[in-house]
């Protein structure tokens, strides 16, 4: 670092890092701030910009299947991370987000974690999608003494392992279907239930919680069958469906599997009272894109519309469309939001030790697009952030927030006549 920062031309800034040099090593604890301030006051005089910047590794699926919601989630960061620093940056400090592929697989994951940590000098982790992976990095946080702040890795072990350094912004999997619970009390009132989930861990743990839920509703569950991610035929499946004709249909998966359970259950004319989605694809832009007139009126648990009276909820949701030519969904809301997390953490904590970054987390108390954020612990839950969930419907072509109905934005539509949708 000394080398680096001597190599400027100044002479003025070489005294400054030679008077706080000790033996080779910079001055840390108490003085490593007060050096900073007068460093980047040296640079300031001679006319240059500091080169400091707060560096946090940010882990997501750019590439495989998690994709497109990493995209989504990549470019809600970097929107933030513009705002932030053009609002000042982070102590005076540009703050930097190193943002790496974690290819959907979870030794890839602990790999480019592992090198943040080593090689990037990054003070905290954000991030995290599928929940395999991000239980991989969250053992390499947790070992390592990392804060990480999860901002959509939904299995609920990822806070119920009573990890110190690991904090969680959105819900876990099985508080997912809180709202679905009332809607289908309330309104639907359904007997049977059918379950279809996908084989990732996020889709197994979500089925296991909607089936307790059903139990605890006196619902009985008829069919509970997952299947590999990437299907591209799910007839056989869905013919089970049709024959034992359930009142509910419920679906945990990803966006190309969503799609497709969709437009061939249209194909099959299975008619059950509600196609219920658990979040993830179901919410999606592309969800309405890929299934056409076979997505119309499904409805869906969500973590977040832009609907929500949330200070700047609606904004971040233009300001994205207006951007990327686009719209974005819950997960972008929750990366969005993370961000403004991360930022505040950083100016509140007393250095970039773990230590202190991991108390600042403890301490947070803030209100975001997403809602507000404040990480407790209850249940088996630990750094866990209560955080609401809502039901949406695909109404015209639109996801419309239909439950609870303090909140909607829309009347929800039932009873819903499938056949006679399906002819447009």
């Amino acid at each position: 670092m000394v080398a680096s920062l001597a190599s400027q031309k100044n002479d003025g800034v070489k005294d400054i890092v030679t008077a706080f040099n000790v033996g080779g090593v910079i001055v840390g604890g108490r003085y490593s701030r007060l050096f900073t301030a007068l460093l980047s006051l040296a640079f300031l005089l001679a006319g240059a910009s500091p080169a400091f910047a707060v560096k946090v590794g940010i882990v997501l699926p750019l590439t495989g299947a998690g994709a497109n919601v990493g995209e989504i989630e990549k470019r809600s960061f970097e929107m933030a991370l513009e705002e932030i620093n053009k609002a000042g940056g982070v102590k005076g400090e540009k703050l930097e987000f190193v943002i790496k592929d974690d290819t959907g697989r979870p030794d890839v994951g602990r790999s480019v974690v592992e090198k943040m940590i080593t090689r990037d000098k990054v003070v905290m982790i954000g991030g995290g999608y599928s929940s395999l992976v991000t239980d991989a990095i969250a053992r390499v946080c947790q070992q390592k003494k990392m804060p990480f702040l999860i901002n959509t890795g939904a299995a609920d072990s990822l806070t119920a392992s009573n990890w110190d350094y690991v904090f969680r912004l959105n819900p876990p999997g099985s508080e997912y279907t809180g709202a679905i619970e009332s809607l289908l009390t309330e309104v639907i009132k359904p007997r049977t239930v059918a379950i279809l989930h996908d084989s990732t861990l996020f889709g197994r743990s979500g089925a296991d919680s909607f089936e307790a839920s059903c139990k605890k509703l006196g619902l009985s569950v008829v069919l509970k069958e997952g299947y590999e991610s990437g299907e591209i035929d799910f007839k056989r499946l869905l013919s089970k469906v049709k024959q034992l004709n359930p009142d509910v249909v419920y679906m945990i998966s990803h966006i190309m599997d969503a799609s497709l359970l969709m437009t061939q259950s249209r194909e099959l004319k299975i008619t059950p009272k509600v196609f219920i989605g658990g979040a993830a694809g179901f919410t999606m832009p592309e969800f309405r894109k890929n299934s056409g007139a076979a997505a119309c009126m499904v409805i869906s648990a969500s973590l977040w519309h832009q609907g929500l009276k949330y200070p700047g909820a609606m904004d971040y949701f233009n300001k994205f469309r207006g951007k990327y030519k686009t719209e974005t969904d819950y997960h972008g809301a929750e990366a969005y939001a993370a961000a403004y997390v991360i930022a505040d953490v950083l100016k509140r904590a007393k250095s970039y030790g773990n230590e202190d970054i991991k108390n600042a987390l403890s301490a947070t108390d803030m209100m975001t697009v997403f809602g507000p954020v404040k990480f407790i612990s209850y249940g088996k839950m630990k750094n866990q952030n209560k955080a609401q969930t809502y039901v949406v419907q695909w109404i015209n072509g639109k996801l419309e927030l239909v439950w609870p109905a303090r909140v909607a934005t829309k009347k929800l539509v039932y009873p819903v006549d499938w056949l006679e949708i399906w002819k447009y």
